[in-house]
C-alpha cells in the first residue's frame, strides 16, 4: 500500500487524436464528458468495420498528428502531409470496438487512401493489410457514444468515444521512474510515458500511488470537479512498440510481469488507472473545465 499525500500536481497531459496513432503532449485541455477534448476522436477500421490498433499495425505509432487551424495535420514517414478537416465527413458507417457496434462518421476516401498507402509501404503491415484491408478512418458519432462498464462506475453513467473502455487514463511520474529503474536493472533501455498512452500524469505521488487513488478534485469557479478512478488498466502488447520507430521491442511485458500482476483483474499486468469525469454540469452546459499542466489537485484515497 502506498503512503497517501493530500495533493498532487498535473505533470503532463496527453491526447491521442487517432486511436493507436501518435500522442500529442498539450499544456491545457478541456475535459469533456467523454474525456480530454480530441482524445481518441478518430480511429481506423478494417474492411469489416472492426477497429484497428498497433497490435495489428505497429507502424501506426509513427503517424503523428498536429493541430492546425480547424484541422489536424497528419505526418508519417514517406508520405505527404494529410490535412484532415476536423468537422467534415462523407457519411455514416457501422463500426465495432470491443464488442460494441455503433454508428460512426466516415472521414472519406482521401483520408482512407492516405492510411492505406502508408501501411502498404510498411513491411510489418503489408500482409495484414492485404488480408484485412482496405481500411478507413472514422470519427465518433456524437449521438451514438458508448458507455463505460457499469460494473466499475456504479450508478454513474459515463459516455466514452473510441477509448478502450473509459474516458481517462491516469498514471504518475513516479510509476514510470520506478518502472524504468527495473527496466535498466534487467538490461533494457528506459522508455518514456508515450508507451503507456495516458491522458493525465500526476506528479507528487509515490510509485504507483494512483493504484490506491479513488478520485482527485479541483475547483472551477464555485463548482468542485471530480475525476473518479475505478479500474486498473490491463496492458497488452502495445507498450512494447517503440513510438519513434513503430517496431515492437522486448522488455516491457517481462518487467511488468515481475511486479505488476493485479489480483483485482485476475492477475492481469496493469499500469495506470482508468477513470472518468463525474460531470456535475447540466446536460446542455458546454462550460467544460480546463485542465492545465501545473494545476494542483486534491486527492481522495480509497483505503
Amino acid at each position: 500500500m502506498t503512503t497517501p499525500t493530500d495533493q498532487a500536481q498535473i505533470a503532463q497531459l496527453w491526447i491521442h487524436p487517432i486511436k493507436s496513432c501518435g500522442a500529442v503532449s498539450v499544456r491545457q485541455a478541456h475535459l469533456l464528458p467523454t474525456g480530454l477534448e480530441w482524445d481518441r476522436e478518430w480511429m481506423l477500421v478494417d474492411a469489416q468495420g472492426h477497429f484497428v490498433t498497433q497490435r495489428e499495425c505497429p507502424s501506426l505509432a509513427r503517424v503523428q498528428p498536429r493541430m492546425g487551424h480547424e484541422e489536424w495535420i497528419l505526418k508519417a514517414p514517406g508520405m505527404l502531409s494529410l490535412h484532415l478537416n476536423a468537422w467534415a465527413y462523407e457519411g455514416e458507417t457501422q463500426v465495432e470496438i470491443w464488442g460494441d457496434e455503433v454508428p460512426a462518421l466516415d472521414m472519406g476516401t482521401v483520408a482512407a487512401q492516405w492510411f492505406n498507402d502508408y501501411l502498404a509501404q510498411e513491411p510489418a503491415s503489408q500482409a495484414w493489410l492485404k488480408q484485412n484491408g482496405p481500411m478507413k478512418l472514422v470519427r465518433t458519432h456524437p449521438d451514438h457514444l458508448r458507455q463505460c462498464d457499469a460494473q466499475w462506475t456504479g450508478e454513474d453513467r459515463s459516455p466514452v468515444g473510441f477509448a478502450d473502455g473509459f474516458g481517462l487514463l491516469v498514471t504518475s511520474v513516479a510509476a514510470l521512474e520506478d518502472f524504468n529503474r527495473r527496466m535498466q536493472a534487467a538490461g533494457h533501455a528506459a522508455v518514456d510515458m508515450r508507451r503507456f498512452r495516458p491522458n493525465v500524469v500526476l506528479g507528487g505521488l509515490p510509485p504507483h500511488g494512483e493504484d490506491d487513488l479513488k478520485a482527485f478534485h479541483w475547483t472551477q469557479g464555485e463548482q468542485t470537479m471530480t475525476v473518479r478512478l475505478t479500474k486498473p488498466c490491463p496492458r497488452c502488447s502495445i507498450p512494447e512498440v517503440n513510438p519513434d520507430t513503430g517496431e515492437p521491442g522486448r522488455g516491457v511485458t517481462s518487467v511488468l510481469s515481475s511486479y505488476r500482476s493485479d489480483q483485482r483483474l485476475k492477475g492481469a499486468l496493469t499500469f495506470g488507472m482508468n477513470g472518468y469525469w463525474q460531470n456535475p454540469l447540466p446536460a446542455d452546459s458546454e462550460d467544460f473545465p480546463l485542465l492545465t499542466v501545473g494545476d494542483v489537485v486534491s486527492l481522495d484515497f480509497g483505503f
